[in-house]
């Protein structure tokens, strides 16, 4: 679907609610491409993601409401923001919604001067925060690669892989729970016990005086880990049919391109224009052996934007936060106006 096809779109019924929703209409002042679309990575069946950002009202201004967002995925898949949750997500450097600030010209299917302006200062929003957002989206993404790839693998490499998750997952247990020493918690695979299983994980744990509340913490996350490799699904049994386990790795190496250029370039680049051939042979399947497993190559390649992304960080010249007083100053710029009817 092209840009044309794509404002052709808008004009059906089934976004006649940008126009009818209360919330919506003239409140809207920023509809750009989210998804395959905005990163340049559409397929001729990719289905048309919509992001946008509406004012709040004058009432909700003054008496400290939010309409938050709008969401509508019965008929397309859109979500319209509201001005002051879109400034809380972009300060947190959330992926899903920085984004937007760093689509293509053409990309924005409607924006007003406010929506320029917005754009035009995104670098208020840029800190150190991203390393660790874009980092949890890249583990969550990898975790869910991992998943999908293990269900058409061997019961033996299925282990392999719910292993590999939950040591992922370990990697951060340093961070939010009481430490412990690396062989406090030892987790390898051998031959089963359990009937019907070739091989499986055991743990060797020697834990003392260790709180209980931060081991249940840990328990429950590789409980769930592991939990969820047995459940399979409409959704992942036609995530499988569909060959979408490229589409995974695709987007994995994406959240690193992005997060390297914010951390290098403090820009954010959303359509991946340079590295668009790289990221579409990943998405058809190239990097994919007989058995529809990912490569070596692919872990090569994987391995070497993590290292790059471990550079970047340590290096970068972003503040620690992002610019709170401007955003501030930006948030009471647009409100003045609209409480005093210069914009709506």
């Amino acid at each position: 679907m092209n840009l044309k096809q794509i404002k052709q779109a808008l004009s059906s019924e089934h976004y006649t609610f940008l126009k009818e929703n209360p919330h919506l209409g003239k409140n809207i002042f920023l509809i750009g491409l989210g998804g395959s679309h905005a990163y340049g990575m559409e397929k001729e069946n990719s289905d048309l993601d919509l992001r946008g950002i509406a004012f709040n009202s004058k009432r909700e201004i003054l008496l400290g409401e939010d309409f938050e967002q709008v969401t509508e995925t019965e008929k397309t898949d859109t979500t319209i923001y509201s001005f002051h949750k879109i400034l809380k997500l972009l300060a947190s450097s959330n992926p899903n919604t920085i984004e937007i600030l760093g689509l293509k010209p053409e990309q924005y299917l409607y924006i007003t001067d406010i929506g320029k302006e917005l754009v035009d200062n995104r670098k208020m929003f840029l800190s150190k925060i991203c390393i660790h957002t874009f980092a949890g989206y890249a583990i969550a993404q990898l975790r869910r690669l991992e998943n999908k790839s293990a269900r058409l693998a061997s019961q033996s490499k299925q282990e392999e892989h719910i292993l590999n998750s939950i040591q992922n997952a370990q990697y951060d247990f340093k961070h939010r729970y009481y430490p412990y020493n690396a062989g406090d918690i030892m987790l390898y695979i051998d031959t089963a016990v359990q009937e019907g299983y070739q091989t499986e994980i055991f743990m060797d744990i020697n834990l003392r005086h260790y709180p209980l509340r931060d081991w249940t913490g840990m328990w429950n996350e590789m409980k769930a880990i592991a939990g969820s490799y047995a459940k399979i699904g409409k959704r992942n049994e036609k995530a499988i049919e569909h060959n979408k386990l490229g589409k995974h790795m695709a987007h994995l190496i994406r959240l690193y391109m992005m997060c390297i250029d914010i951390l290098e370039k403090e820009e954010i680049i959303t359509c991946r224009t340079q590295e668009h051939e790289l990221l579409m042979s990943i998405r058809n399947g190239e990097y994919l052996d007989e058995n529809r497993q990912p490569t070596d190559t692919f872990y090569e390649l994987l391995q070497d934007y993590e290292k790059r992304f471990e550079y970047a960080k340590k290096n970068t010249s972003l503040p620690d936060i992002p610019d709170y007083k401007k955003i501030d100053e930006f948030k009471i710029y647009v409100n003045e106006k609209i409480i005093k009817g210069e914009i709506i």
